[in-house]
């Protein structure tokens, strides 16, 4: 694995988990971690359960002990890890959004191409795909249980920036992280409401907002510029003909992680919130009309996606399962031989959105097609 903060800790606990309760049919050796300094890199690999450290994550590569890589650093480093990565015959499962820029993003589904031919499997990591209710979710909406999909809208609210004290950090900074609520956050709730809907945005118009232009550094040695939103909003319609609207913000006063969406059908309608993430919405159209409504489904069941190798039904789960259900699925196609999924030419797909938000953002008006579909 190559880096260890917010993200490397969520995959760790996942890579400790994944083999005793869902027994892959390839088992994972949790066998390096690489970060740039070598104290706290080792002290991270002590804490997290990693045998070995690198400081270069080159050195990886060139290791025999050494299949699969998993990508946590900042976006600025996505690309040139994962094309290598590839290109040296590993395994490789990287953090989202895929990339900082299209370019990076076709350069990364050209790698996993190349790897596929050689039986190298690569996949994104859009992990809220992997919590149960949400892929109830898509199972609902796949057996045509709402019907044709008319309206999507979706959100994910959170505060942590709110403060304008709040100190500086590389997400933050466009050259590191690409984009700011738009592709930290943004990106989930696009490629969730396309998992759940088997539907893709064609067209897009957008604003983008910055609230604070500057915050400070930490430790107190000065400011440093915003160079990204603060808020994205955008209004766009699917291949298919439904309309969608989204809203990702970091500086949502009192919403701490709540992702959101609700997808209405003409045959019924299905609502999520991950601040209630065990919890399912549905309303059945077709149903009696006195008993007609939204109604809660406990998503706790051993039939439903993913729960038969957890706990009793009502024993719910949390955020750190969704990255122990996303490497099951990446290991058992691995054994299978299969192609996971999402893959890198999803996560291209969502960055294509992400860059025609933008575009019409820049613009300040008008409609905005989606590279490579037919708006």
């Amino acid at each position: 694995m190559v880096g260890y903060a917010f993200m490397g800790r969520a995959h760790s606990q996942a890579w400790r988990s994944v083999g005793p309760f869902f027994d892959p049919p390839v088992r994972p050796v949790m066998a390096a971690l690489a970060g740039r300094t070598e104290e706290k890199v080792r002290a991270a690999a002590a804490e997290l359960g990693w045998a070995s450290v690198e400081t270069d994550w080159k050195e990886l590569l060139r290791r025999d002990d050494i299949g699969l890589i998993d990508i946590c650093t900042p976006g600025d480093g996505h690309a040139e890890i994962a094309v290598a990565a590839l290109d040296a015959g590993k395994h490789v499962l990287c953090e989202k959004p895929l990339a900082n820029s299209v370019a990076e993003a076709e350069a990364m589904v050209a790698a996993a191409e190349r790897a596929q031919a050689r039986g190298i499997r690569s996949m994104v990591g859009f992990n809220y795909r992997r919590v149960p209710a949400v892929t109830l979710a898509h199972k609902l909406v796949a057996e045509g249980r709402i019907g044709t999909v008319r309206h999507i809208r979706a959100q994910y609210l959170q505060d942590w920036l709110n403060d304008p004290e709040a100190p500086w950090s590389w997400r933050v900074d466009r050259d590191r992280s690409g984009s700011g609520a738009l592709g930290d956050i943004g990106a989930h709730i696009i490629d969730t409401t396309q998992f759940v809907t088997g539907d893709s945005l064609v067209g897009v118009t957008a604003l983008t907002e910055t609230f604070v232009a500057e915050r400070p550094y930490p430790g107190g040695t000065g400011r440093g510029r915003v160079t990204v939103d603060d808020a994205a909003l955008f209004i766009g319609r699917t291949s298919r003909g439904a309309t969608a609207s989204f809203e990702a913000t970091r500086v949502a006063a009192g919403r701490k992680n709540s992702l959101r969406f609700e997808v209405n059908g003409s045959k019924g309608s299905l609502a999520f919130d991950l601040e209630s993430m065990n919890e399912l919405w549905f309303h059945d159209g077709t149903a009696d009309k006195v008993e007609a409504g939204f109604r809660r489904i406990l998503v706790t069941e051993p039939d439903h996606p993913y729960i038969d190798a957890w706990w009793p039904p009502g024993h719910v789960l949390g955020y750190e399962h969704s990255f122990t259900h996303e490497l099951a699925d990446l290991l058992a196609a691995i054994g299978e031989g299969t192609d996971p999924r999402p893959s890198f030419a999803d996560g291209l797909q969502v960055q294509r959105v992400l860059a025609a938000v933008e575009e019409s953002a820049a613009r300040g008006s008008g409609w905005t097609s989606v590279e490579g579909s037919a708006s």
